[in-house]
């Protein structure tokens, strides 16, 4: 059994540890061995963390041969992004500057995952300070390949938790979106992922200091899980809901909401804005819409989502006006080239004044009530997280036009983060040899009725990793 520990889901190993199957240790030392496997072909775990998880897994292992019940996530290895704060270990952020910037204490979920059980076991690698692109390589790690094929890009910010999860160097990571950052490396490993509710799962997105950033910053941003499976996604669901006081914005909303009347309506928009989308995400749309008709939901096509070009117009003036007044020093942080991302992002966005920005506070909200209204009528939304296939690493820095094509195919992702509202991505299949897959999008804090139906689609098309790493998709 020891040989396919790596393989197991979290939930799967967790109910070994407490069922003494195997010990906590013998689950560590299985995904160390497959990190020293697999990652120097990916680059994707950043810091193995492997004495400090070994004598995590021991005290695990003692607690419960004294008869104390281990917690649901018992034994279970999970990755941090490298913009979250782990005890004793740098949070570097990819950049060379920050490689000792050893934190003094776990980030809010990092703390909870710990307390139910699960023992970080690497950093995982992000573009540099999660600004230099969607492609994940950042300036001190270098770049994280692709599982499935190593000319196309893992995505990002989350790129590097995504792909260890893909390959089975970890059962679950840590990362976090503002627009796509787990839904899209998701869809680009074929794993599935939580983007929860603003104000869902407790977080701390100080980075440097004492200071907390800007409203943008505080609302787009929030923390969630990559998993290979929906049921381990509901379980850190389970685990990371919930009030803390190191941040205020948390509510203390339960897990689980009350049951709809069925059948629940589910609205299908592939395309979202008419801007285009491939073939091959539409067919996932469409394949996702039949298996959710199949397990009894009410799925029809609708014309559009709410105000999709007006949502990713704010959202872009918004953020560029909040970080504006820090880019000349930030911009020095990013290396060659590392810059051209968000320079392009200011130059065709440049930052608003005062009135303006205030102006577009009031849109926010009004925009955020549009789409109220409209999952008040359909309580979920069906779409893809991005628009084509996995993209060529780097093609969002090349110039406007890579950068424009890059924007689009994450409109959903970003219109959803703006608004606040939950998101599951879920994969459909394998398509020419590269992962596809989509979103389930809910009303605010009901992820439970994201995952009900994520589980839905996975029950019918299956899931597609761990994988082992393979080359470009015409040399197979």
């Amino acid at each position: 059994m020891r040989e396919a520990l790596w393989r197991m889901s979290a939930a799967a190993l967790a109910a070994a540890v407490r069922d003494g199957e195997v010990s906590a240790i013998e689950v560590v030392d299985s995904h160390l061995e497959r990190i020293a496997e697999v990652n120097p072909q990916v680059n994707a775990v950043t810091q193995v963390m492997a004495e400090r998880a070994r004598e995590a897994a021991a005290r695990t292992d003692r607690r419960r041969a004294a008869g104390a019940t281990p917690g649901p996530l018992a034994g279970v290895p999970f990755t941090v992004k490298e913009t979250t704060a782990v005890e004793g270990v740098p949070t570097t952020f990819g950049v060379p500057r920050f490689r000792d910037l050893v934190a003094p204490s776990d980030a809010p979920p990092v703390a909870r995952l710990r307390a139910a059980g699960a023992i970080p076991i690497g950093h995982a690698n992000i573009p540099t300070l999660i600004l230099a692109g969607m492609h994940t390589r950042s300036e001190l790690f270098g770049d994280t390949v692709n599982p499935w094929d190593r000319d196309r890009t893992p995505g990002g910010t989350s790129g590097g938790d995504a792909v260890a999860v893909a390959t089975g160097m970890a059962a679950l990571g840590l990362g976090n979106d503002s627009g796509g950052s787990l839904r899209v490396p998701a869809q680009f490993c074929g794993v599935a992922a939580l983007k929860p509710s603003t104000g869902r799962f407790a977080a701390d997105h100080r980075a440097f200091g004492p200071d907390d950033p800007g409203p943008a910053s505080q609302l787009l941003v929030t923390d969630g899980p990559l998993a290979r499976t929906v049921g381990d996604l509901r379980l850190v669901h389970e685990v990371l809901v919930g009030a803390d006081p190191r941040d205020p914005q948390a509510m203390p909303v339960p897990a689980y909401g009350e049951p709809l009347p069925g059948p629940i309506k589910v609205a299908v928009v592939s395309d979202p804005g008419g801007h285009g989308v491939h073939p091959t995400v539409r067919a996932a749309v469409e394949t996702a819409a039949v298996a959710l008709r199949d397990a009894g939901y009410d799925v029809r096509e609708v014309a559009d989502v709410p105000r999709l070009d007006e949502a990713l117009e704010a959202y872009g003036r918004i953020t560029v006006t909040e970080f504006a007044p820090t880019w000349p020093m930030v911009r020095t942080l990013l290396g060659e080239g590392g810059d051209r991302y968000i320079a392009m992002a200011m130059e065709q966005t440049p930052p608003v004044g005062a009135d303006e920005l205030v102006r577009l506070s009031g849109t926010w909200l009004n925009i955020r009530r549009s789409w109220a209204e409209f999952l008040d009528e359909y309580p979920l939304l069906l779409g893809p997280s991005f628009t084509e296939p996995p993209v060529e690493p780097g093609l969002e820095s090349r110039d406007r036009a890579g950068r424009d094509r890059v924007a689009s195919g994450m409109r959903l992702c970003t219109a959803t983060s703006f608004v606040g509202v939950p998101g599951v991505a879920v994969p459909t299949g394998v398509v020419d040899g590269l992962p596809t897959g989509v979103q389930i999008v809910g009303r605010a804090f009901r992820e439970d009725l994201c995952l009900l139906a994520a589980q839905a689609i996975e029950d019918r098309l299956g899931v597609l990793a761990p994988i082992d790493p393979r080359g470009p998709a015409g040399g197979r």
